[in-house]
């Protein structure tokens, strides 16, 4: 490598660690408030018509999400579509909180049996650089037996070596799936074994610094927390990178419980979105507020705090050879 290779090498490297330090607590924990939720969104806010859900109504709903729940917040997850002018050019993110901005299409292609994820058009990592985001995220379907797998990993190595160019922090969101076409759901021996497969295999791609990972437990069939503790670090080992855990539309409650036993199984934290403000969804516009600043908040809190408690130093997020670990 050449002195200018090196020296962007090197710069990049500070980028992404300023970045991250930006996203994390003070203890160097992630406490990430999710709402770049977009179809998924419209469903929950009319479940019988939900292309009757305007984007004025979308936009309203993140802002009050956001100036209520972001000040607990170590950073928020927003999408280029709805979130970013409205909320960010708007400037409602409070201070500190970092920017990690999404950038995936909403929901996915082809077979439900041989998902593909895309780029949302327009967007890149040097384009969220652009205009200010500290961290980018990508969503994938992945299961490693599907034919769409090696099409999956060439994305993200594409976003990658993007995100290394850019110095910009790169956060992986992985979502299983069956690869049977028969089935549904993934039984919960095999649900383990995807989500520990997808980590070991997406997490050695150059570039991945955070994996924002699916509870590994069916806890449905394995109700013993001390199991899920196990299987967390078994996640932990399999990963090559800090991981935090995502929400996935669980109530709050059981989702507390999968934090702690995440947080015992070495997650450096959470992206939490659906588990904190889900039932405000269904509350009408004019009970919105008062939810969100006391019940949503107070979990919002709660859920921070929680992580705190099982916090390390963002400098141990580096590993010895300088990349973001």
């Amino acid at each position: 490598m050449d002195a200018n290779m090196a020296g962007h090498s090197a710069q990049a490297h500070i980028g992404k660690r300023r970045r991250l330090q930006r996203c994390a607590t003070e203890r160097g924990i992630f406490s990430i408030l999710a709402i770049d939720h977009r179809n998924n969104l419209r469903r929950a806010l009319n479940p019988a018509d939900p292309g009757a859900v305007t984007d004025e109504t979308l936009v309203a709903f993140k802002r009050e999400v956001v100036v209520t729940l972001a000040p607990e917040s170590s950073a928020v997850l927003l999408d280029p579509e709805y979130g970013l002018e409205p909320i960010v050019g708007a400037g409602l993110l409070p201070r500190p909180a970092g920017l990690l901005l999404s950038l995936e299409r909403t929901g996915y292609t082809g077979d439900p049996a041989a998902r593909r994820s895309e780029l949302l058009p327009g967007w890149d990592v040097a384009r969220a650089a652009r205009v200010g985001a500290d961290a980018v995220k990508l969503l994938v379907y992945y299961h490693p037996d599907a034919p769409t797998a090696l099409e999956t990993e060439a994305l993200v190595r594409q976003v990658g070596a993007a995100s290394l160019e850019a110095g910009m922090p790169f956060f992986l969101e992985v979502l299983s799936y069956p690869a049977d076409p028969g089935q549904r759901h993934l039984a919960p021996e095999e649900r383990r074994r995807v989500v520990l497969e997808s980590a070991r295999r997406l997490t050695a791609v150059p570039g991945v610094d955070v994996l924002k990972a699916e509870f590994p437990v069916d806890i449905s069939a394995v109700p013993d927390e001390a199991a899920w503790r196990a299987t967390c670090r078994e996640l932990t080992a399999a990963s090559q990178v800090p991981w935090v855990l995502l929400s996935a539309g669980v109530d709050f409650e059981t989702y507390m419980r999968q934090v702690a036993a995440a947080m015992h199984g070495g997650a450096r934290g959470v992206a939490v979105g659906r588990a904190v403000w889900n039932e405000v969804v269904q509350l009408p516009a004019a009970e919105r507020a008062g939810f969100l600043s006391t019940i949503a908040r107070e979990r919002m809190e709660r859920v921070t705090a929680l992580c705190k408690a099982w916090g390390v130093r963002l400098g141990r997020i580096l590993d010895k050879g300088g990349e973001v670990r």
